[in-house]
């Protein structure tokens, strides 16, 4: 006999009525299905959350590119005709960074100082996720400052106020002297996420200049198309345009341990989902071995008929690939459904929470707290691994099927016409 013969019967166990074994089959599906959403939506909320802030660290903290001047360590920029070469390229800027101790109205707190052109915050991509809490998101002056917005509420600074910022120099005799600089607080800016809000303290490139210590780091920062994807090839193109003496890095070496430390959280996460798919996996094996039982009459029927072991025990492996196909895709679908929403699904329940907490006069819930995550999870859907989740839910589901297919494959039809 044929496989379409096998599919056809098989498909029909699926769809046919409860009391033939098809609820078998139909709850084993339904299972698959409510053990994939979980997953799915997991996925997408932890792809969301490492873009999004992945994304604030290329476009406003690292660049995608870093270029260091080894022969004159202080003048990065002399890279910059030959960056000009460099395909794809959307903006170079040279920066200085520092560290220091910001002292404002109600105490001090060590920040990262960020000397910058000012064209840098003017980049469209940038922009994007760069937000004036209060003032303005530019320099004018060389004594002016931007605070991150944790920065500025840990250390009591305001827009318009001073703050004095605490640097260091070596002495000529190789003593370290420090040095009070006084700046007037221009505006104070928020990347949407707290590591980043904590710690910036900008000023303008020339600024840093005069007021950051010689040792401090200068480079050029670039910006290229597609930072994804073409950042390491863009770095070998930039070290065969540069020459031994410069340093290239890409934003992936730069980050990588905070980068790699989401990625294993991420994967931990959808592995501990995995094994939901498994224990429902085990649900079709079940559900393969009542249905055999259910079917005893047919399987004789056909081995009468003259069907071989290996034609009846594909009738039922079938049933279990069909169960894991449609268990797949309704789960995968409702999957992506609610993770397309999460947003707005989130934004929902903590409407509900805090009418709930407000009769007992409590504060207003906030899922998605400003302080430690995004306000605002980015959707990012990532078409292949949601296949191989699918594909490896139906493997699971004939493989999990094999030993009572075969078993339904082995029965012998005399035994069970006696007992008809």
């Amino acid at each position: 006999m044929k496989v379409w013969a096998a599919f056809f019967i098989a498909f029909r166990y699926l769809l046919g009525r409860a009391r033939e074994g098809g609820r078998y089959l139909r709850g084993a599906a339904a299972g698959i299905a409510l053990s994939l959403i979980p997953i799915i939506v997991t996925l997408i909320v932890a792809d969301g959350m490492i873009r999004g802030i992945t994304d604030r660290y290329l476009e406003l903290g690292t660049g995608h590119l870093q270029v260091y001047n080894y022969a004159n360590p202080a003048a990065p920029e002399e890279a910059l005709e030959a960056v000009q070469g460099l395909s794809g390229l959307r903006g170079g800027w040279q920066e200085i960074h520092g560290l220091g101790v910001l002292v404002g109205n109600r105490g001090s707190r060590g920040a990262t100082i960020r000397a910058v052109e000012n064209s840098f915050w003017e980049d469209k991509e940038g922009r994007k996720y760069l937000t004036a809490v209060a003032g303005r998101d530019s320099l004018e002056g060389d004594r002016e400052v931007l605070l991150g917005e944790e920065l500025a509420k840990s250390v009591g600074a305001e827009v318009g106020g001073s703050v004095r910022i605490m640097t260091f120099r070596t002495a000529s005799e190789g003593r370290t002297i420090p040095r009070v600089s006084v700046f007037t607080v221009k505006g104070i800016v928020s990347s949407g996420y707290r590591e980043l809000d904590s710690l910036w303290c900008i000023m303008s490139l020339e600024a840093g200049k005069r007021f950051l210590p010689e040792s401090s780091a200068s480079y050029l920062m670039l910006k290229i198309d597609n930072p994804y994807e073409n950042a390491d090839a863009a770095a070998g193109r930039l070290y065969r345009l540069l020459g031994p003496g410069y340093g290239v890095y890409t934003w992936k070496s730069l980050q990588r341990s905070q980068y790699s430390s989401y990625e294993s959280t991420r994967q931990l996460l959808i592995f501990i989902m995995a094994l939901i798919v498994l224990v429902a996996s085990v649900n079709v094996s079940s559900a393969t071995s009542m249905l055999a039982i259910e079917r005893q009459r047919d399987i004789a029927v056909l081995k009468a008929a003259g069907a071989n072991p290996a034609f009846t025990s594909g009738v039922f492996l079938w049933g279990a690939f069909l169960t894991g196909l449609a268990g797949s895709i309704l789960g995968i679908s409702a999957g992506l459904l609610i993770g397309a929403s999460v947003n707005t699904l989130i934004r929902s329940l903590e409407t509900v929470l805090s009418f709930v907490t407000g009769v007992f006069h409590k504060e207003p819930v906030k899922i998605l707290d400003s302080g430690y995550y995004l306000e605002t999870i980015p959707i990012t859907i990532d078409g292949p691994a949601v296949c191989l989740i699918g594909i490896f839910t139906i493997l699971c589901s004939v493989l999990a099927s094999w030993i009572p297919a075969s078993r339904a494959g082995k029965l012998k039809p005399i035994e069970i016409l006696r007992k008809y």
